[in-house]
């Protein structure tokens, strides 16, 4: 099979995990090759997510780099296989590579932990709110613009649903509740959606109050920690001004895990943030 020029995130994210294997055991790209009995351009673009490779090949490379981690391997292992195609795929003409990209990484997560502080986390935003936020975007979007993100956006709330749901934590700020996007009325249809998909026994919400103690870990920034099958496959999407940022570093995982926890700790717990949220519609 050709190299592709497109890889998938799950493509790329294979060929960077076989690298980190390759480069613990010391190993040159050049003499990983010859022990793998392959050329060094074949290698790269292995490590580069272009070039497909088996479950059996991915046991050999690990073999020859003396990875003695039998989850890792077992996960890796998983990952392989040829391009399959997702519903996010159908947008990749008409939006970033980056969103297709995170539409991919939220379908195969096994649990999301998001933590926000001016935007309602997007999985969890209503169609009106959502609208009137991308309505903001810099520089402005078409209206036809509009409606593709909304559309994927939408979409993406799939993964809450269904017979197999995926965990997920949400720490948002109270900054966040308190912007009107859309109006009073939007607002309002929005802290009622939280508070209903709250009680889904697979979301947890949890509000950092103004009053919270101050300051707080992570504070300005957005994030999602996202949970892999093992540890070392977790991943890390930053929104920045030009897109997402993708980070898999393990010391950077390490960081941002700890971050998240920080924020955690000091959020309200879930039954106050209920009322937290409640409080606010009453005032509003």
């Amino acid at each position: 099979m050709p190299p592709s020029n497109t890889p998938t995130l799950t493509q790329r994210r294979l060929g960077t995990e076989l690298r980190k294997l390759r480069e613990r055991a010391g190993l040159s790209s050049t003499a990983a090759a010859a022990r793998h009995g392959i050329n060094q351009a074949r290698l790269s673009s292995i490590e580069a997510g272009r070039y497909p490779v088996s479950a059996d090949r991915v046991r050999v490379f690990a073999r020859n780099y003396a990875c003695g981690e039998d989850d890792l391997l077992d996960a890796l292992a998983d990952m392989t296989g040829g391009r399959t195609r997702g519903w996010w795929d159908e947008y990749r003409e008409h939006l970033p590579a980056s969103f297709a990209d995170l539409a991919e990484l939220e379908h195969q997560a096994h649990g999301l932990r998001v933590a926000v502080v001016i935007h309602i986390p997007g999985l969890l935003q209503t169609v009106d709110h959502a609208r009137a936020v991308i309505r903001e975007a810099a520089p402005p979007l078409r209206a036809y613009e509009v409606e593709h993100r909304l559309s994927h956006r939408m979409k993406r709330q799939a993964i809450l649903y269904g017979d197999n749901p995926v965990p997920y934590t949400a720490i948002i700020h109270e900054a966040a509740l308190r912007m009107e996007f859309g109006g009073v009325e939007t607002v309002r249809a929005q802290l009622e959606h939280l508070i209903a998909i709250s009680e889904m026994d697979n979301v947890t919400i949890q509000v950092i109050p103004f009053g919270g103690g101050g300051t707080f870990p992570g504070a300005g920034q957005s994030l999602d920690y996202v949970i892999g099958p093992v540890p070392q496959l977790d991943t890390v999407q930053l929104d920045l001004a030009w897109g997402c940022q993708f980070i898999d570093a393990e010391a950077e995982l390490a960081r941002y895990r700890a971050i998240v926890q920080r924020m955690r700790t000091t959020a309200l717990q879930p039954r106050e943030s209920r009322d937290f949220i409640r409080g606010i519609l009453r005032a509003m």
